[in-house]
């Protein structure tokens, strides 16, 4: 995201809100139920999301990016529809409302599809998917999103340098879209 600061945005990231709940302690298994590890994901996901957006809002300057490593969406991929309901019940929303609050998703397939070599546990201590479960998630995390009017998905068809660049080519080219903000 350095490029993103040399032309003069403030770059926000907020971390993936479910290693954090994971390496934490809370998980699904530690929960009663995944219905609720999901409830205290989403509250903490949303909680952290509107605090980055009042920082923002207080930051010098009119170029403030709030990057978020998963949105609240991705968590469908790890529910049934059932539990799925019960959430957006829970956080007092509906599907779309969750997805459209989002101005972009920027989708970063699984090194599992098509950088195979390249998938690792090691580097996340919350991760557990074999590489066939991992790209099972990647498809339903994709259609999550799908529908979003800036949905970008950025396959493995560079090496990861590549890929980077890439990203930060959508996250630009979004930047400048005069039909950005809705």
């Amino acid at each position: 995201m350095k490029e993103l600061n040399k032309v003069g945005y403030t770059v926000l990231f907020i971390p993936e809100t479910a290693s954090e709940l994971i390496n934490g302690g809370v998980s699904p298994v530690t929960c009663a139920a995944n219905a609720d590890f999901q409830k205290c994901l989403f509250e903490l996901q949303m909680t952290k999301e509107r605090a980055f957006v009042r920082a923002a809002e207080g930051m010098e300057g009119e170029k403030c990016l709030i990057v978020c490593d998963r949105g609240a969406l991705d968590n469908k991929a790890y529910m049934s529809k059932e539990e799925f309901a019960e959430v957006l019940d829970f956080v007092d929303r509906n599907e779309v409302q969750l997805r459209d609050s989002y101005d972009a998703v920027f989708h970063l397939v699984t090194a599992a599809k098509g950088a195979e070599s390249f998938y690792t546990l090691s580097n996340n201590q919350a991760r557990t998917e074999t590489p066939e479960q991992a790209r099972e998630i990647d498809e339903k995390l994709i259609a999550a999103w799908t529908g979003h009017p800036h949905l970008r998905v950025i396959d493995n068809s560079t090496d990861f340098e590549g890929k980077m660049q890439r990203l930060i080519a959508e996250i630009a080219a979004f930047l400048v879209s005069p039909n950005r903000w809705r």
